[in-house]
């Protein structure tokens, strides 16, 4: 029942404060959930939209830490730092350099342990909504208990910047993990 109520909790956290600001993007769970989810699926789903949310979209770096901190979380993009700690040390370099950085849920998948995301990832506020701009990112999360452990992820860029960009940074191997 407990699960039930923080799960209810964070569904209405995370697809609430839109209009409270409309400048700010926010994944709205109610819109891309599906019927077919079970109690556990949604209350996995929940976890992942809140961990992206403060991640991606908030860039709340503290709460990440604060929140989800879990020493077994496992990176298997090869270009990231292993653990939470490497994620957000990433994060917080990148989004000096790009403030508006953004992460445009399209769709969530759930099976069981297993949370999908395809979304529109873009550097300017300006790009949002522009298919022809930023990142195509799926991204997949594995829980245990609750927990996010484990994430892989495959990312086209879709303009010539992202491509550079991506041909750049895409030779640093910074995790021994694999990408599978």
């Amino acid at each position: 029942m407990l699960k039930i109520i923080v799960s209810t909790l964070l569904l209405w956290a995370c697809t609430s404060t839109f209009a409270q600001n409309p400048d700010k993007l926010d994944i709205n769970l109610n819109s891309l959930q599906k019927n077919n989810w079970t109690e556990k699926e949604l209350a996995n789903a929940t976890v992942v939209v809140d961990f992206v949310q403060n991640l991606m979209n908030d860039h709340r770096f503290d709460y990440i830490l604060e929140h989800y901190n879990d020493s077994s979380y496992v990176q298997h993009n090869r270009n990231l730092p292993d653990k939470i700690t490497g994620l957000v040390g990433f994060l917080k370099e990148f989004v000096e350099d790009y403030p508006d950085y953004t992460y445009d849920v399209k769709h969530i998948y759930v099976d069981g342990d297993f949370v999908i995301f395809h979304s529109h990832a873009t550097l300017k506020k300006d790009d949002r909504g522009n298919e022809k701009k930023g990142m195509n990112i799926i991204d997949t999360w594995r829980l245990e208990n609750g927990r996010i452990v484990e994430h892989w992820d495959s990312i086209q860029a879709l303009d010539t910047f992202m491509r550079f960009y991506a041909f750049m940074s895409g030779g640093d191997i910074k995790n021994e993990n694999g990408v599978f």
